[in-house]
């Protein structure tokens, strides 16, 4: 079995119980991890500390992304209780439900900005601050999540399909300027999952269904399916393992067109 004791994770992006970010947490405790987590505003508290608690977590901590002076204040805070960062798990996108809508030509310009900022740019922002608690550590990594429509048009995506591709490329960047620090960097890309983040995507339930018919494996994947890769890529198992997109979605991503129905 998977072995994490006397390693720690700051998990940021949880909103649920149904969230991945919920289930990679989830995982990693199995494990043996010690979690930290981080919530944005008093709706998401209520749900997040909950859950904390019963993971055995008292680090939660309130974190805007795009805020230097919170994101400085928790990491200080993380460092003052753990002494360090084993694992870092970036779990945080977002865009304007207008800005999904219609065509992408239509991306207004402050729903670009805030899309790119919220969720590509929140991973370097992050990652600047979890370097200097990393280093010297045995197998420090840090796990994004990304989505197919980073390589390829999903119709009612847009200007997050764009964020997700520039994630997925922040992704091989920082992987390179970590790897002298032993740091590792990867992205998991999940199929689609009913989540709150995925709620304001159009076309969502055909877009399940579409995987479910078209993928090698003929049906979705669940949170605990990627949950159970976050923890391999987390893992000693994966120490070879860096600036990857791992696709967890039925083998969807290697379907050029369906059978046909003879067959």
């Amino acid at each position: 079995m998977t072995q994490l004791a006397g390693k720690n994770a700051l998990i940021v992006g949880v909103a649920n119980d149904r969230s991945i970010a919920w289930s990679i947490a989830q995982n990693l405790r199995k494990a043996g991890c010690e979690l930290g987590f981080t919530y944005v505003g008093d709706a998401i508290e209520k749900r997040v500390r909950p859950l904390a608690k019963s993971l055995d977590s008292t680090f939660v901590e309130e974190l805007n992304v795009n805020e230097d002076s919170q994101i400085d204040g928790v990491f200080n805070a993380y460092k003052e209780k753990f002494g360090g960062m084993d694992i870092l798990i970036h779990a945080v996108a977002y865009a304007d439900r207008n800005d999904l809508k219609g065509a992408f030509y239509n991306t207004s310009r402050a729903g670009f900005q805030m899309a790119m900022e919220t969720s590509v740019f929140s991973l370097v922002a992050l990652t600047k601050r979890a370097v200097p608690l990393m280093q010297g550590r045995k197998d420090p990594n840090i796990l994004t999540l990304s989505y197919y429509g980073a390589e390829k048009v999903v119709k009612g995506y847009n200007v997050m399909g764009v964020a997700k591709a520039g994630l997925e490329c922040s992704v091989r960047y920082l992987a390179s300027d970590l790897g002298h620090d032993r740091i590792r960097v990867n992205a998991i890309s999940a199929g689609p999952i009913k989540t709150l983040a995925s709620s304001g995507i159009n076309y969502m339930r055909a877009m399940l269904k579409h995987h479910c018919d078209v993928s090698p494996l003929n049906r979705n994947v669940t949170q605990e399916e990627v949950g159970r890769s976050a923890l391999y890529l987390c893992s000693e198992m994966a120490t070879g393992v860096t600036g990857e997109v791992l696709h967890v979605d039925s083998g969807y991503h290697i379907v050029g067109t369906p059978a046909p129905p003879s067959e």
